[in-house]
């Protein structure tokens, strides 16, 4: 007579012991596929700051309000490989009169325009320039022209007229000098963001 039997286990309650080292090992495949993810990540990032945008550091207010002393933007270097310079383009150009030095200011005048400047009033081809990205504390009051602009040169000018160096001074700029577009404002933090698309038309 059977008092007690054994209980039986089920089928299914065998647990194999997992193989030691394996838990450590699929880590390290893991730390290894995002290692190489940020470096093809980075990689991709420098090829398109080094090809395609530079850093620069704005110095001097002749473009404020719009950009500040000290600010470090982003130019597009190849843009203009596919589309050409139009007027209200903020424009990265080497000084006409000294290669060694860059300049950044706005395009007011294409090749072929006729430009003028009466009493601080920007008219091209003899229509009144709009132009909103000129507070009226930073107006003045020169006159200049009219000039024809020759082909493939730019009429540039610093949107704080009272204290920028430029065309009014040096003239039109060779389309040659110009080097990359202003996009977009990296530092200070505050003011991080895209600089506003501005296609200043003629009243």
């Amino acid at each position: 007579m059977i008092l007690f039997r054994a209980m039986e286990q089920p089928a299914n309650s065998t647990k194999t012991a997992a193989p030691e080292g394996s838990s450590s090992s699929t880590l390290r495949a893991e730390i290894k596929s995002w290692t190489r993810d940020l470096l093809i990540a980075f990689a991709l990032a420098m090829v398109i700051i080094v090809f395609l945008y530079q850093p620069v550091k704005v110095e001097g207010t002749s473009m404020s309000p719009l950009l500040t002393d000290q600010e470090r933007i982003f130019i597009n270097k190849f843009v203009y490989r596919f589309e050409p310079i139009q007027r209200g383009d903020v424009v990265v150009f080497w000084y006409p009169l000294d290669k060694s030095k860059s300049f950044i200011k706005r395009v007011v005048a294409l090749p072929g325009d006729t430009v003028e400047i009466r009493l601080g009033q920007v008219l091209v081809n003899g229509k009144v320039l709009d132009e909103p990205y000129v507070p009226g504390q930073f107006a003045d009051r020169t006159s200049l022209g009219p000039a024809r602009i020759p082909e493939d040169h730019f009429f540039v000018l610093g949107d704080h007229r009272n204290s920028s160096n430029d065309s009014r001074v040096f003239g039109p700029v060779p389309g040659e000098f110009i080097y990359g577009k202003a996009v977009f404002v990296y530092w200070p933090v505050e003011r991080f963001g895209l600089l506003p698309a501005i296609g200043s038309d003629v009243q």
